[in-house]
């Protein structure tokens, strides 16, 4: 983001990084000193955003970060599925009591054992970034869908992935301590508290479309190097065709006191959709 913002001569004063890993906030400050030594004074890491906060707030993959609950329904009503240790292994186990939330939603009626999850710690958090922006826009960059996509019927195990080595998998219990565990954003969830606290949708759309909106095309044209442009060419393809990041991954924009429209949103904006 800095390397191109200085491309286009648009640096802004203050440019704060949220960060609470010591390992990567020292990767982090050691590229920006090697790439960007210039610009290294203007950037300062924090654990939360400042108060009073005006500007452009991104948050690549933060939401999807956040730790979600996992419920099933279970004669009738859905419950929350907690974790047990049994016969020397990890395995899912029902709490008894049914599980309510008046900030996530819930799936309409489904087949008994339907499985899925809902992030109120996600809502709440959105929720706290109205209170620290003052004035500006915050770009939400994850992998999920719409609240009719999420709760598909056919989509009666939930979204849950496991990540360990660059193979995925369902299944929490293995690799314990070494995979990464994730679910999709609910985006229909985080539009609805967001306009709740305040803020106003001023777009949604997949991250192929919001990037072929603000020309991503113009890189590899402008590109002389044929070299370097093959490489781009594999990263574009990447991030915009369907099968790799281009359907999965949406973009949301939410604004306060900033009503603009935005490049990256003129040619789709899925909103009505959530």
């Amino acid at each position: 983001v800095l390397f191109e913002l200085g491309r286009l001569s648009s640096l802004p004063g203050k440019y704060y990084i949220i960060e609470l890993s010591a390992q990567l906030k020292d990767r982090q400050m050691q590229t920006i000193k090697k790439v960007l030594p210039e610009i290294f004074n203007r950037v300062e890491w924090l654990t939360e955003l400042p108060k009073d906060f005006k500007g452009v707030v991104i948050a690549n993959e933060v939401l999807d970060a956040i730790p979600a609950k996992r419920i099933t329904l279970s004669e009738g009503c859905f419950v929350e599925l907690g974790v047990d240790f049994q016969n020397e292994s990890f395995q899912w186990r029902k709490f008894t009591q049914p599980y309510l939330s008046s900030a996530a939603s819930l799936p309409d009626v489904m087949e008994e054992g339907y499985t899925t999850e809902t992030n109120v710690q996600s809502i709440a958090w959105v929720k706290s970034l109205y209170d620290f922006i003052s004035e500006g826009t915050v770009l939400l960059i994850d992998y999920g869908m719409d609240k009719s996509e999420y709760f598909h019927p056919q989509r009666n195990d939930g979204t849950l992935k496991c990540f360990f080595n660059h193979q995925s998998s369902g299944d929490p219990f293995c690799n314990i301590g070494c995979q990464d565990i994730t679910t999709s954003v609910n985006f229909s969830d985080i539009a609805e508290s967001a306009v709740d606290a305040g803020f106003e949708i001023s777009g949604y759309c997949t991250q192929a479309m919001f990037l072929i909106s603000l020309g991503i095309e113009k890189y590899l044209l402008d590109e002389k190097d044929n070299e370097i442009r093959i490489k781009l060419a594999q990263e574009v393809k990447q991030l915009v065709l369907p099968g790799a990041m281009g359907e999965v991954f949406k973009v949301m924009a939410l604004s306060k006191k900033q009503p603009v429209k935005l490049d990256g949103f003129k040619e789709q904006d899925l909103t009505n959709k959530l």
